[in-house]
């Protein structure tokens, strides 16, 4: 087991960095190359690492389980803030984050640890509130944008995910579920969510927010991977796999963005 100040200072500072750069590339090199890289997975990867570094392979590969249904659930959140943003802000957070809350909730007391049913729960929320936004409430995509990240954006979501992840790798001293769910707390989300809204309006972030939920599927791919990988393979290879699958989902969706949105 790694000891508390690499369980907690190594964690915070590396998947700090991670997303600061990946915005900072985003940034430079506009929104084609931003919207490729907001789409895969970065947290999670830094995560797991140190989970499977702290706890096992097996640990991490049975903590990365319920991550799927979770990932569902924060596609419930993107959802209700989709609906509720363009009368209030206030009020879609309080409810994205009340249902988030029942559902982890709801996932924790039943200790799913059953893949195929993480995935199952994934699906059936991805249908859901794709489809509903795009069909039935017909949710616009907007044009491409250009959010500008200050120092204060980068620093602020530089800390949001360094102290979640670090709260992820601590946990995994609790369980592996409860480890799983707060591995893809939905901080980067909410800040994302925040300054869409501030800098281009309700149906910009909505827009988005209806993006967001196809791209999941390229942070859902690499959960998946790393479930089966890390037992076989070890975390190194292991990661770069999940990593290689994530990113061509990214690019499949990419290929179909303009059909599905």
């Amino acid at each position: 087991m790694l000891d508390f100040s690499l369980q907690t200072i190594l964690p915070f500072f590396s998947s700090a960095a991670v997303v600061i750069i990946i915005m900072l590339i985003a940034e430079k090199y506009g929104t084609k190359t931003g919207g490729i890289l907001g789409t895969l997975p970065s947290t999670i990867i830094i995560a797991y690492i140190f989970i499977a570094l702290n706890k096992g392979n097996v640990f991490a590969s049975n903590s990365v389980a319920v991550v799927p249904a979770e990932i569902g659930i924060n596609l419930i959140f993107l959802f209700i803030f989709a609906v509720l943003v363009k009368k209030s802000i206030y009020n879609a957070f309080i409810a994205s984050f009340v249902l988030w809350i029942i559902l982890s909730f709801i996932l924790w007391f039943i200790d799913l640890k059953n893949i195929y049913i993480s995935v199952s729960i994934f699906f059936i929320m991805l249908v859901f509130s794709f489809f509903t936004l795009e069909k039935i409430i017909k949710i616009k995509s907007s044009g491409h944008k250009i959010v500008h990240y200050t120092f204060k954006k980068i620093a602020l979501r530089g800390l949001l995910s360094g102290t979640i992840i670090t709260i992820t790798v601590l946990l995994s001293n609790v369980g592996e579920v409860i480890s799983g769910i707060i591995s893809v707390f939905p901080a980067i989300i909410s800040s994302t969510m925040i300054i869409s809204y501030y800098e281009h309006g309700p149906d910009f972030a909505s827009g988005l927010a209806k993006s967001m939920i196809i791209g999941s599927c390229s942070v859902m791919s690499y959960a998946v991977s790393i479930h089966f990988l890390y037992p076989l393979y070890g975390i190194i290879i292991g990661s770069f796999i999940g990593f290689f699958v994530s990113l061509c989902v990214t690019l499949i969706i990419l290929k179909l963005r303009k059909k599905l949105s």
